[in-house]
Order: structure tokens, then sequence, then C-alpha cells
């Protein structure tokens, strides 16, 4: 193997043959996966790992991900990149072009592997169509749907779009209460929960392309989502009375999304102007009812939950490919941003009627205001090695009223530094330094309630974000022909983590802790197997580690921040024979723990295994079937509880959570026409 690994020089699929700067990949190297939209084609792209970005991220900058489309950045926010790749039918893919960032701007320019996905200009209708049923092990089914459709006419190209996902599950467990230090048992709970959660988006989008710098994109986007969970816990007290309690939770959520951007030359490049419009309402609803077996009704807690939240955007940005030598880009950015909240936690007495219970900050008024100025600057300093330098200054001014007044300006200024290596024989390598702000979450300033665990979440309203200076190594290779190696190596310096604080309440909420540490080592191998004789087989193996450490509030003594998982690997096999193709994916990480005032809540996931089959009646249509689930995957949840708080060393119960997924199979059918 070690053989094999050395003497694959240059990559199948050549570099451009100007700066050897990016890999190409025309569309006939992914005809062997038979792909029906363009998000698969990202996906069997060799070494290269698509980012999820959390589409709540306010403001435009952070919420770019690695992938462009014809040069490009997806002016919505809202619909993820991987709903938008899945909407284009591959045959409208001409090649993909993954390179560094820095030709994309400074929304990019920090990253190793961007991903430019270059789609055919050719005119007329095409579209993708996708169902598939899923069978959970109660014997229900489930389907999902979606549906899109682009009319490409001249430099016009119009999109429409639907989905519905239909998510059903049914887990089933145990809950062990003991007391420490001598393991007696205190309680066990047999617990099942039934959830369903529908999804449903429609979308819109407009393309106006008449050359470089005269674009023009409009989208809009409406989703809804409706979460039940419906759950009987049958409870057996240690020395008291059985009871048959209920959970029940009713979650309505309502997005939407309008925006769009505007490109026009000026000045030997091209001035870029970014409108977006966000709106989210959610109405939540959680009951717990104590129901003793033969005996009336305890009552039991009652939690509401009503906020509304908007965000309004404007971005400009003007670049220049070469001015003296130099890649320039200069550009603001202007966000309003409103969060209103009012949560509602009740005690119920046995008649049903409700008693409010008072929390620390319950009902609020969150309102921001942020700009922020960037310049970027790049060149090269020979043929194969780049210098890119980038300065930002960021400005708010946040403001809260309600049952907590709080005000204050912040102000930051985030320098970077990226040096990019390409030298001869298909290495790559890269080292950046740059200083990092996180973004406040707004719901973390209200107070809430946790009903199925009965734990208070505090709101703190004078959260500060969290900073970092981050130095990041990346190093990547081909191998085997069309495979690639990579290698990251980092290290962040972190001032004012966020994590969680005591409150004067006696609760704990989020907060700053101090200075922290975080390490990261990340490695991914993508390979062809057809030199060990796997004819079509591919193998991807993916490792992560992410070591934190900040000195807790309590003990004194450094810890991981909460919620950290230090090590997640993966694992994936697919051999393609012609029509036919199967493979298996397996998953696994490590445990994550909470630190709270009075306890640690570590939750663990043992690895899954998940196995698939294809058949490719015709180019455009994919039958498959799949197995979710194989080993029955447990989830666990280990609550170690400390009186008062965890100044005192010795735990005086633990509560130990057991939930058993079940195999989940399915059959999906896919189609692309036009």
């Amino acid at each position: 193997m070690a053989g094999m690994l050395a003497s694959a020089g240059a990559p199948a699929i050549a570099q451009t043959a100007e700066t050897q700067s990016q890999l190409v990949y025309p569309a006939a190297f992914f005809t062997t996966f038979s792909p029906a939209n363009a998000l698969e084609i990202v996906k069997r792209v060799p070494g290269f790992v698509l980012e999820e970005v959390d589409e709540e991220i306010r403001g435009f900058a952070q919420a770019a991900g690695n992938v462009v489309i014809n040069g490009q950045r997806p002016s919505s926010k809202s619909d993820t990149i991987d709903v938008i790749l899945s909407r284009i039918p591959a045959n409208r893919v001409l090649r993909v072009e993954v390179s560094s960032g820095d030709r994309f701007g400074s929304d990019y320019s920090a990253k190793a592997q961007v991903l430019n996905l270059i789609l055919s200009d050719s005119g007329g209708i095409a579209g993708t169509l996708e169902a598939s049923a899923q069978r959970e092990f109660t014997g229900h089914v489930f389907p999902t749907g979606s549906a899109s459709a682009l009319l490409k006419r001249g430099p016009s190209t119009f999109n429409l779009a639907v989905s519905l996902t239909n998510e059903q599950s049914t887990d089933e467990g145990i809950d062990l209460i003991t007391a420490l230090p001598g393991g007696a048992l205190r309680e066990r709970r047999e617990k099942v929960n039934k959830t369903t959660a529908p999804f449903a988006t429609a979308s819109a989008s407009w393309a106006y392309d008449a050359g470089a710098n005269r674009t023009a994109h409009v989208n809009g986007r409406y989703s809804r989502f409706d979460f039940s969970l419906t759950q009987t816990n049958h409870v057996f007290p240690v020395g008291a009375g059985a009871r048959d309690d209920r959970l029940l939770q009713r979650n309505h959520r309502h997005d939407f999304e309008i925006g769009g951007d505007v490109t026009r030359p000026l000045a030997g490049g091209g001035i870029k102007l970014i409108g977006l419009i966000t709106r989210r309402t959610r109405d939540n609803r959680d009951v717990v009812l104590l129901r003793p077996i033969g005996a009336p009704s305890l009552g039991g807690s009652e939690q509401t939950l009503d906020d509304r939240k908007a965000e309004s955007l404007a971005r400009l940005v003007w670049n220049r490919s070469n001015l003296a030598g130099w890649t320039v880009e200069i550009g603001g950015e202007a966000v309003l941003n409103r969060l209103e909240s009012d949560v509602g936690v009740f005690s119920v007495a046995p008649d049903g009627t409700r008693s409010r219970i008072p929390l620390p900050i319950d009902e609020a008024v969150v309102r921001e205001k942020r700009a922020e100025a960037f310049v970027n600057a790049g060149r090269p300093l020979s043929s194969s090695l780049r210098l890119d330098l980038g300065l930002n200054y960021e400005t708010s001014r946040l403001i809260v009223r309600g049952d907590a007044q709080a005000q204050r300006s912040l102000s930051f200024i985030k320098p970077k530094t990226i040096i990019d290596w390409r030298p001869k024989g298909g290495w790559h390598a890269q080292l950046s330094l740059s200083r990092t702000v996180a973004q406040l979450q707004f719901e973390d300033f209200i107070s809430s309630v946790t009903l199925s665990s009965e734990q208070v979440e505090g709101g703190n309203a004078n959260l500060v974000p969290q900073r970092a200076w981050e130095l990041l190594a990346t190093i990547e290779r081909p191998i085997l022909g069309d495979g690639l190696i990579k290698l990251e190596l980092g290290h962040n310096r972190i001032s004012q983590v966020q994590d969680r604080i005591p409150t004067p309440e006696g609760f704990d909420a989020p907060g700053n802790l101090g200075s922290g540490k975080e390490w990261i080592a990340r490695a991914k191998l993508d390979a062809p197997l057809r030199g060990l004789g796997i004819k079509g087989g591919r193998l991807t193996l993916y490792g992560s580690y992410v070591g934190t450490s900040v000195v807790d509030p309590y003990t004194l003594r450094s810890r991981p921040f909460s919620n950290n998982r230090a090590f997640a690997y993966e694992a994936n096999f697919r051999q393609d024979l012609g029509k036919f193709a199967w493979g298996l994916d397996v998953e696994g990480v490590t445990h994550a723990t909470n630190f709270r005032r009075n306890e640690t809540d570590r939750f663990s996931e043992h690895p899954t295994l998940d196995i698939f089959a294809e058949y490719r009646p015709s180019a455009r249509t994919t039958l498959s079937v799949a197995v979710d689930n194989i080993l029955q995957a447990r989830i666990s949840r280990l609550r170690t509880f400390y009186a008062p708080d965890r100044t005192n060393p010795a735990p005086n119960q633990q509560e130990l959570r057991h939930r058993n997924r079940h195999v989940l199979p399915s059959i999906k059918v896919k189609h692309s026409f036009g």
C-alpha cells in the first residue's frame, strides 16, 4: 500500500495549466456514480467536505459555507447549500473546480478548499423529482418528497421548488435514579417517545447573467415546521405509588425570507449590492402531567413560548481582480436584528388551574444594530506562493428591554493573513491566522425551563461574544490517481469563552468564563480501490479531534468546554458496477458533557452503521433501498448531581437514561428531466 501511495503522482484529473491553482473535474468524471442532482456530484468530489452552516447565523459573511455556483455565492441564507444543490439537475453541471477561497472574496479567503460549480448555459426546462418512504419499527410508514424545476431563457433562469419531509420516530428506554455513594435505587422510569416532525418548504428564484459583473438574483422562501412529541412515562418510585405520567410537546415554526443581489461594472471591477430580509415566528407548548395509578391527577407543569425574530441586512462590495498586481475587495454590511420573546412557566393544579411561576428573565425584547467594514487584498508572490491579507472592523449596539434592562456597544478589529503554497506534484498547503468574534444567540438572554429534565435555563442579558485568535494549517495531496489525502492542524486561543455561569437566583445560564484553548486535528482520505482489485470501489475515511480547555468556575480546575465532542469519525465505502451500486457508512462520536451549576450532564451515542443499494434503469432514474442504524445504536445520558453545587466534589445522586433506536428501512426514487 505504501508503495502505491508513493508511486501515485499527479491526479487523473489534471490541474489547470495557467497557475495550477485548482483541480478541475469535468462532468464525465462523475458518470460512474450516475448522479441525479448537483448535490450528489459535490459529495463525490475527492477529499472535499461540504460545510454545514447554521442558517440561524445573523448577518451574511459568516454563513458563507464553502460552495459557490458559477463563481458566485447564493444570495439565500435560509436555504442551506445542500438544499440548493439538490434542486440542480446533474445534467446541468459542466464541471467542478476546487481551489483555495481567495478567488471568491473575503467570505471565502481563509478557506483552503472552495468548490465552484459551473453550470451549463443551455436553455429549456429541467428539474428533479424525488420520493421516498421510511418505515419505523412500530410499522408506521411515512413518505417524503420534493420537486424542483428550472427554466432558462436567454440570460434568465427561473427556479421553483417544493419539498416535504415527514420524519417520525418511536424510541423507548429506561431511566434509573440512584443515590450516591451507595447506589441504592430511588426511582425507575419506563418511557416511550413518539415524535412527528413534518417540514414543508416552497421557494422561487430568478437569476440573470449577462456576463462578467452583469448579474442579478432574486429569491424567496417560505417554510413551516411542526414538531410533536408524546411521551408515556411509567414511574416506579421506591417506597411510593407508581405513576403513569405524560409529556406533551407541540412546537410550530414559520420562516419567511426574501432577498437578492445585483452586480454592475465599476472602475475596472464589479460592485455588488445584496439585500436580505428574514422573519421567524415560534409558538411552542410543553406540558407535563403527573398521574398516579388508581388515584386522582396531581397536576403538573406547563411552559409556553411565543417569539418573533426579524433580520434585515444590506451589503455592498466592490472588487477588482488586478489593481497593480493585487486582487482587492472593499465593502461593508449593515444589519438590524430584533427578537421579541415571551416565555411562560406555570404550575398546573389537579383541576387544571394554572399559576404562573416567575423566571429571572422570561419576557424581553432584544435589539441589535450592527455594521461591519472590510478590506481584503491578495497577490501571488511567485508561481506557487500567494499572500492574502484582510482587515474587518465590526461595531454593534445591543439593547435589552423587558424583565432585564441592559445596553452596550461593542467594537472589534479582525485581521487575517493567509499564505497559500502550491508546489509541484499536486501538493497544496495553506497557513492562516485570523481573529474571529462569535455571535451571541439572543435566545440565551431569555430564561426557560426544560420540563422533560426539570432544568432551568437562566437568561443572561450581560452575555458578551467569545473571541479568538485562530491558527490553522492545511496540507493536501492527490493519491492513487483521482484520490486525495488532506490533513488540518489548528490551535485557537480564546477569550471570554461562552459556556455556563451561576446566576444570583441560584440557577445557571449562558455566560463568559475567561480564557480557553482549543486544539484541532482533522484528516480525510478519499481513494479509489481499483488498484487493490476492487472494481468501481471507493473508500472515504474521516477523523476529527477537537480538544478544549477552560477553568471551571466551581472546581477551579481545567475541563473541556460544555457540549464539546473531542473525537468524531466516519467511514464510507461505495462500489459502482454499471447500473448497480451499493455501499455502507459508519459514523461515531465521543461523548459531550454539559457542565451545569449542580450537575454534569453527559450525552453518549453508540456508532451507527447504514447500508444501501442502488439500481439505475436509466441515466435519469435511480431506485435505492437503504437500511439505517443496523446496529440499533443506543443513546445514553448520564446526569450526576451535587449539593449544593459542584464546589462539593462528592455527588449525591445519579440519573442514567437509555434510549433504544431501531432499524430504519427506506426506499427512494429519484428522477431528473430536461
